[in-house]
């Protein structure tokens, strides 16, 4: 038994000594990194290949890469994390590049923008009691 604990011990003081370092999303080097003012979506994607994200919607391609380096159990250092996200107009050129360090998640500022529900205007006791009321008669079919 003790010779066990031993050998256990000793495992995790040599797993404690080595690195690991991890990527998550894509894996940029620095080069793709410095230029980052790309003209249209071909360019886009040939360098940095499919986008993490895409909004359909606004029509906006998303980018995420992260490398983590785990020195131990409990210490774990991000290196970098970033999120590009590129506009495109109608014509597929890039209208708009920001660059998000979410590594300083605390300087990144939050739109205080709400989406307005405009399809249903509910009052206020409307809102606390929810469904309660009169119920609607659904049509039968024979």
């Amino acid at each position: 038994m003790l010779k066990t604990f031993f050998y256990i011990c000793i495992f995790f003081i040599l797993a404690n000594c080595s690195d690991k370092t991890t990527y998550s999303g894509k894996i940029l080097n620095n080069e793709e990194l410095n230029d980052i003012n790309f003209k249209n979506k071909e360019k886009l994607i040939s360098t940095l290949g499919n986008p993490s994200y895409i909004d359909p919607i606004e029509n906006k391609f998303f980018y995420f890469s992260e490398k983590s380096q785990k020195k131990s159990i409990f210490k774990k250092e991000i290196k970098y994390s970033y999120v590009f996200v590129f506009k495109l107009n109608e014509n597929e050129e890039i209208i708009e590049t920001k660059v998000f360090n979410t590594k300083d998640i605390d300087t990144i500022k939050f739109s205080d923008d709400k989406t307005s529900n405009k399809i249903v205007k509910r009052g206020l006791l409307e809102k606390i009691f929810g469904g309660v009321g009169t119920q609607q008669e659904l049509p039968t079919t024979p």
